[in-house]
């Protein structure tokens, strides 16, 4: 009987240890520039959108925003959408993002991050930065700066 609790509290224990990520690359040669991010209003974490725009940027890709209240700029090549989430615990800490790129009105790439069973891990916390350079490098792995600039 010892064993089937001890077994069944380390099998809770351990589905409550999950930090997860999910990346659809965007494709090579997808026109990017200049990159539209859609304001969310509803991301109350001030910080969040500087940063996914620092990151974008240092990829060589211009962005801009525009508020959701507002159809997409005529410039704009491309479009990114997203959500975040925090809880706290002792501090706060980001348990949920979702970015997505669209083109030609299509979803073109995606990334998630998703530490929302993660509740026993220690590295849930840290900047949000860390968390978001680990899923918006591989999201531009494909991009190359030659291709974010419009031929016209």
């Amino acid at each position: 009987m010892k064993i089937t609790i001890s077994t069944l509290f380390l099998a809770t224990l351990m589905t409550g240890c999950s930090i997860n990520s999910a990346i659809q690359p965007i494709p090579a040669n997808t026109q990017l520039s200049p990159l539209c991010i859609e304001e969310n209003t509803q991301v109350l974490m001030d910080g969040f959108l500087p940063e996914l725009r620092d990151q974008i940027e240092r990829k060589g890709i211009p962005t801009k925003v525009y508020s959701t209240h507002f159809a997409l700029p005529t410039d704009c090549y491309a479009a990114i959408v997203y959500t975040a989430n925090w809880r706290w615990d002792i501090v706060m800490w980001l348990t949920y993002a979702d970015i997505r790129v669209f083109a030609n009105n299509q979803e073109v790439g995606r990334a998630e991050y998703d530490a929302r069973w993660g509740v026993f891990r220690l590295d849930k916390f840290g900047p949000t930065s860390g968390k978001l350079e680990s899923i918006i490098d591989p999201l531009f792995m494909n991009v190359t700066r030659n291709q974010t600039y419009s031929s016209n």
